[in-house]
């Protein structure tokens, strides 16, 4: 039985050519030229001044937080239906993470309940636009001027979606994006940094290099890290962008056959195909199941016995035991994340899929729901 992936990545671009480049020149380190390139050509892309290459999303998030100077007594507002990459700095830094609940219907943080959260000690928000739809920002960033906050975009899910007319990622003080084999682009590991402000630019660029100093190179003022990426993620990445527009088509077609083969069957809850602000991206292809299906582990669970893989929606932030440990989140409740975690999950959508996998895939869920065919 062929089994069907969550996703498959696609290398079918100059990805080969750049990555021979660096082996024959023997720049395959962070200090070679296509991390540059990267860099700078990543940030026009979305439209931001400065670029920092790191080694994956999750260090991305680090070293923003970290650049933000958030530390002890702040609090940032962050949605609990989200991955836990968004907290790791925040507890680290001595921060408190405060908890929002989501849009039953985009799977967005709820901006309508930011407000009631803040308080004296709030020093930013960090807005994950989540799967294929962004955060509604417009609110969030007339709460952050009105209040004096620090606005982080998490836009590992959504690279290359458009916020109105403007791309996602370029509406805040700083952004982060994820380069994992499962985003829009990939370099197999690897994140970026965004921002419009030179002097954040220059901490971050100091944090993900163990902030050496200048002119003292093993003399340090500060703690940092080491999160370069090399020059052969770099490579890849450059490539991979070329293509970022194919790749988005790609992701939408996937998106519409879905919805094609889906619609109009009951207690399935699919991805909204476009908002106000936003037309859906499809990073992932998600669904939402009536509680009468079952939970959604149990259908993943039969659906990898029919060779198709699928993948849970996260597991919210107010119930993580880790988190819990700290003191965040206890006894909270926020119905919505609990019930689309509980409820929802991913099927097969990665780049590489083919309308007859995509076919094949509908008619095993289809055949696991027990819904007649």
């Amino acid at each position: 039985m062929d089994f069907i992936p969550v996703n498959e990545p696609v290398f079918n671009g100059n990805e080969a050519k750049y990555l021979l480049e660096c082996i024959r020149s023997g720049w395959i380190s962070s200090e070679g030229p296509f991390v540059q390139k990267f860099e700078e050509k990543f940030a026009n892309e979305i439209g931001c001044k400065y670029g920092i290459a790191v080694t994956n999303g999750t260090a991305a998030l680090d070293v923003a937080i970290e650049a933000l100077g958030i530390s002890k007594g702040d609090e940032v507002i962050i949605p609990s239906f989200t991955i836990i990459s968004c907290v790791l700095q925040v507890i680290r830094s001595g921060a408190k993470p405060v908890f929002v609940d989501s849009c039953d219907k985009t799977w967005n943080m709820d901006v309508d309940k930011i407000e009631e959260k803040i308080n004296k000690n709030t020093k930013a928000i960090l807005a994950v636009h989540t799967y294929g739809l962004p955060v509604n920002l417009n609110p969030v960033i007339s709460l952050c001027e009105r209040y004096n906050l620090k606005l982080i975009e998490d836009t590992a899910e959504q690279i290359g979606q458009n916020y109105y007319k403007k791309k996602c990622g370029s509406l805040s003080d700083i952004s982060t994006f994820s380069f994992y084999p499962n985003k829009h682009i990939t370099t197999g590991e690897g994140g970026m940094i965004l921002t419009n402000n030179s002097e954040i630019a220059e901490r971050c660029r100091e944090l993900r290099n163990l902030c050496f100093e200048k002119d003292k190179r093993f003399f340090h003022n500060s703690l940092g890290w080491n999160l370069r990426m090399t020059n052969l993620q770099a490579a890849i990445g450059v490539a991979q962008l070329e293509q970022l527009n194919t790749f988005i088509k790609k992701k939408r077609w996937i998106g519409r056959q879905y919805n094609s083969l889906l619609k109009n069957i009951e207690g399935i809850n699919l991805p909204l195909e476009k908002v106000q602000y936003a037309d859906n991206i499809y990073w992932v292809y998600g669904i939402v199941l009536d509680e009468s299906y079952g939970s959604a582990s149990e259908v993943i669970k039969s659906m990898a016995k029919e060779g198709i893989g699928c993948r849970p929606f996260f597991f919210p932030m107010h119930q993580q035991p880790v988190v819990n440990k700290f003191g965040y989140g206890v006894n909270e409740k926020y119905p919505v994340a609990e019930r689309i975690s509980e409820q929802g999950f991913y099927i097969p959508s990665g780049l590489g899929i083919s309308l007859e996998q995509i076919e094949k895939v509908v008619f095993k869920l289809k055949k696991v729901l027990g819904i007649e065919q």
